[in-house]
């Protein structure tokens, strides 16, 4: 939090509040137990059952009284809908994501970027009946975690990239030794070269990742299209073959997104 927000009566506990917000929206249909919304956040769990409570009265999150899980709530839905109006690009992007699946066989995602991560937005399984689970609408990623992250990490300029490392000196401790700076630097790098993403396996063992960036129309890489699938559909000329269809596709929807 910056000092300006810490400044602002009640900013603490507007950001917590948020914490929990993006956590139980990521658990999806599921949702979320307390105790892993409290870790999530790093809060003690009565402060989390605390804000959850004051969260439903609101109706912004909802309980199962059966599990005691914690689920979106109807007035996120509203808003959500208000929202879309200016921000939501899925039902400009919906045919190309479904072509993106149709046409590479793997299963085929949008994600936005949402400050210092993605959110996938829409997820179109291809035909190959051995499938990669790691990403489905609703769950997030930090930039650079995921292939959609790391593409957009890469076409950030390079001061937003220093100062998103030096923010997130946990991403190594959390996700892995492939993801200290100078190894994410690395793979920035490569993913410039090549003009899209890979991750190969460093979330879930066996299970890769192609990402390429979708840039608004003044040049920032705001969304990305992906394919995950497992290792053996990903190698030589097929790894190739397929970032060159996750490009095209990546670019007609780019030039869609900056006609609208």
């Amino acid at each position: 939090m910056d000092s300006d927000s810490r400044s602002v009566p009640g900013a603490q506990a507007i950001s917590r509040a948020a914490r929990l917000l993006r956590l139980v929206t990521a658990a999806g249909h599921d949702g979320a137990t307390v105790g892993d919304l409290a870790r999530g956040a790093d809060l003690t769990r009565p402060t989390a059952h605390r804000l959850l409570s004051a969260l439903r009265a609101e109706g912004l999150v909802d309980r199962d009284e059966t599990t005691g899980r914690w689920l979106p709530g109807p007035e996120l839905y509203l808003m959500g809908n208000v929202a879309a109006s200016r921000f939501d690009i899925t039902s400009t992007a919906r045919d190309i994501v479904r072509s993106l699946a149709v046409r590479t066989e793997e299963s085929a995602f949008l994600s936005v970027r949402r400050g210092d991560e993605t959110v996938c937005l829409v997820r179109e399984d291809g035909s190959f009946p051995i499938r990669s689970f790691v990403l489905s609408e609703g769950v997030r990623f930090p930039l650079g975690v995921a292939s959609a992250g790391l593409a957009i990490l890469a076409f950030l300029p390079p001061h937003d990239v220093d100062a998103y490392l030096e923010r997130h000196p946990e991403l190594p401790a959390k996700w892995g030794a492939s993801h200290s700076p100078e190894r994410l630097r690395t793979r920035i790098r490569d993913t410039q070269a090549r003009g899209y993403a890979v991750n190969p396996g460093l979330i879930v063992e066996g299970s890769w990742g192609l990402g390429a960036a979708v840039f608004t129309r003044s040049g920032d890489p705001q969304w990305a299209l992906s394919l995950t699938g497992v290792d053996f559909r990903f190698g030589g000329e097929r790894l190739a073959e397929l970032g060159r269809t996750l490009l095209a596709h990546a670019h007609q929807l780019s030039s869609r997104i900056s006609s609208r």
